[in-house]
C-alpha cells in the first residue's frame, strides 16, 4: 500500500476570530432502560451461550440509557432541542442564516430532515437548511461548519440540531439475536455494541462574538481521517429495519491512534499546551473507550465530564449532551479552556477548542 495512504488524511484546520457558542441545550426521553432490562430481554441468547446478567454493564460501564416512544421522529425531538437552544440564546429566528441537522437518525432518505425541523421552528426562508451525516461525529462537524460561516461573515447566526432515536436498533438487535439458532459467538460479539445505544436530542446556536459577548468562544478546529478503518463498524437497513455490526476492540484501538494524531494537531492549531486544558468533553461510547482515550492523550480523567453510564452512547448527541450538562452543573465554568474531542466510525475525528 502507498505509504501516503497509510497516514490519516488531513482536512484544513480552522481558527475562529468571532464565533460564539450562544447556547447548547438538550432534550431527553422520559423512559429509562437499564442494561439489566436489555439482558433480561436477551434471556434466550444468554442461556444458549451461558452468559449471566450484569455482563453488559461490566463490559461497557453503561447502567442505563433512554428511549423515546416508538415511532418518534428525529425531527420531532431535534426541534424540541432547537426551541430550547433558541430560547436560551435570546437569538431571534430572523437572525438564523443556516440550520444543519446532524444526527445519524433521519426521518427519511429524502428530503433532508433539516427541512422538517426548519418548518417546525418557523425559520425564515432566507435560512438555508440541510443534513450533515457523519456517524457520531456529525454534530461536531456541523458546529465547526456553522462557526466558519459565522466567522467569515456569511451568516449572522446558525443553528445545529440532532435527534437520535436508538430504540429501533436496540430492539431489532435483541429480536434478531434471540431468533438466530445458528448464531455464533463472533456474531454475538459484533452485535454487542448496538446494545450501548441510547436516545436524545441536542442543539446549539452559534453567533458573532461581538453581538453575543456572553457566549463561549469557539477558538479553533482540527480534523483527521483514517478511512481504511471504515470496515470496523457498519450500520445499514435490512428487511425494513436498521442493523449494526461492530468490531469494538479493533475500533477502540484504531480510534485512539487517530485521536492521538488529531490531538497533536489540535494543540498546534489552538496554541494551547496540554497543561492549559482545564476541561475535556468527549464523544462517549463506553467506560473502556473513555479510559483509554484519556490515557492516550495524557489527560487527567478528572478534567472530563462523563455521562455514558447514565445515557449510553447517544450517537451525535453524546458530545453536546455532555457539554450542556457540564455547563449547567457548574463543572465547566466561564473562562475555562475546554477541548471538545469528537470521533465517529469511518474513522473520522474532529476536535474543537472552546473558551467557556
Amino acid at each position: 500500500m502507498d505509504k501516503q495512504h497509510e497516514r490519516p488524511t488531513l482536512f484544513g484546520p480552522m481558527r475562529f476570530e468571532r464565533a460564539s457558542l450562544a447556547a447548547v441545550e438538550y432534550f431527553l426521553p422520559d423512559e429509562i432502560v437499564s442494561s439489566e432490562d436489555l439482558e433480561r430481554a436477551l434471556e434466550p441468547t444468554y442461556r444458549r451461550f451461558g452468559l449471566h446478567v450484569g455482563r453488559l454493564e461490566l463490559m461497557t460501564g453503561i447502567r442505563t440509557r433512554r428511549f423515546f416512544p416508538p415511532l418518534t421522529r428525529p425531527s420531532e425531538v431535534a426541534s424540541s432541542a432547537g426551541e430550547a437552544a433558541l430560547a436560551r440564546s435570546g437569538v431571534g429566528r430572523e437572525r438564523i442564516g443556516l440550520l444543519v441537522h446532524a444526527s445519524v437518525c433521519r426521518d427519511f432518505l429524502e428530503p433532508a430532515t433539516a427541512t422538517v425541523v426548519h418548518d417546525r421552528l418557523g425559520l425564515p426562508s432566507s435560512c438555508a437548511a440541510f443534513d450533515l451525516s457523519n456517524a457520531c461525529l456529525g454534530f461536531v462537524n456541523a458546529l465547526a461548519l456553522v462557526a466558519s460561516q459565522v466567522d467569515s461573515g456569511a451568516i449572522e447566526a446558525g443553528l445545529v440540531v440532532a435527534g437520535e432515536c436508538g430504540r429501533p436498533l436496540v430492539e431489532r438487535t435483541i429480536d434478531g439475536l434471540n431468533a438466530r439458532q445458528d448464531l455464533t459467538r463472533d456474531e454475538l460479539k459484533a452485535a454487542f455494541a448496538s446494545l450501548t445505544i441510547g436516545s436524545g436530542a441536542a442543539a446549539a446556536v452559534v453567533t458573532r462574538a461581538e453581538r453575543d459577548a456572553a457566549g463561549a468562544r469557539l477558538m479553533a478546529a482540527v480534523s483527521r481521517a483514517a478511512t481504511r478503518y471504515h470496515v470496523l463498524c457498519h450500520g445499514d437497513y435490512a428487511d425494513g429495519g436498521m442493523t449494526m455490526s461492530t468490531d469494538a476492540e479493533a475500533l477502540l484501538h484504531a480510534g485512539n491512534e487517530l485521536a492521538r494524531a488529531t490531538f497533536d494537531a489540535f494543540l498546534a492549531e489552538s496554541g494551547w499546551r496540554r497543561e492549559q486544558i482545564e476541561r475535556v468533553v468527549t464523544h462517549q461510547v463506553g467506560a473502556a473507550h473513555r479510559k483509554l482515550l484519556l490515557e492516550t492523550l495524557a489527560l487527567d480523567p478528572a478534567l472530563d465530564f462523563p455521562t455514558v453510564a447514565e445515557f449510553g452512547n447517544v450517537g451525535s448527541v453524546s458530545l453536546p449532551l455532555s457539554l450542556a450538562r457540564a455547563r449547567e452543573s457548574g463543572f465547566l465554568r466561564s473562562g475555562q479552556r475546554a477541548a471538545l474531542l469528537g470521533i465517529g466510525s469511518g474513522l473520522q475525528c474532529q476536535m474543537l477548542a472552546l473558551q467557556a
